[in-house]
């Protein structure tokens, strides 16, 4: 077990190291739309959408200062909020499969996602501002 665990490990390390730009390109084909390319929750789908979309450069802000890591990683990935007939976020872990990438969440466990989830969630962190 420890040695697949090691060779995830391993075998995810050139993916981290991959083009920074890899989070922003995946946000502008996959998330804009919705979320618009500033992330602000004003993307051109706003206007057909029925429920609100949730400015994503303030996810730190709603969270006393501290960027949810692991909330973002299952909201990407669809391991999180989704409903039994489904909900209002798309679900991208199975769009985004055949790309592995481990990282340490914020309590140091490890988590296997997709490359592109971890890309996106690691941009969304950068584009973060301070609450007013």
């Amino acid at each position: 077990m420890r040695f697949a665990v090691l060779s995830l490990c391993l075998a995810a390390a050139p993916v981290l190291a991959q083009d920074a730009g890899l989070g922003e390109a995946t946000f502008m084909s996959a998330c804009a739309g919705c979320h618009g390319e500033a992330a602000d929750g004003y993307g051109p789908m706003t206007e057909i959408l029925t429920v609100a979309v949730p400015d994503l450069t303030r996810l730190a802000a709603r969270n006393g200062g501290e960027f949810p890591w692991l909330r973002a990683v299952h909201m990407v990935d669809g391991t999180t909020g989704l409903n039994a007939h489904g909900g209002p976020m798309p679900v991208f872990g199975t769009i985004f499969e055949g790309d592995t990438a481990v990282a340490d969440a914020p309590d140091g466990t490890p988590v296997i996602m997709s490359a592109r989830v971890l890309a996106v969630v690691e941009y969304l962190r950068s584009i973060q501002v301070e609450a007013e």
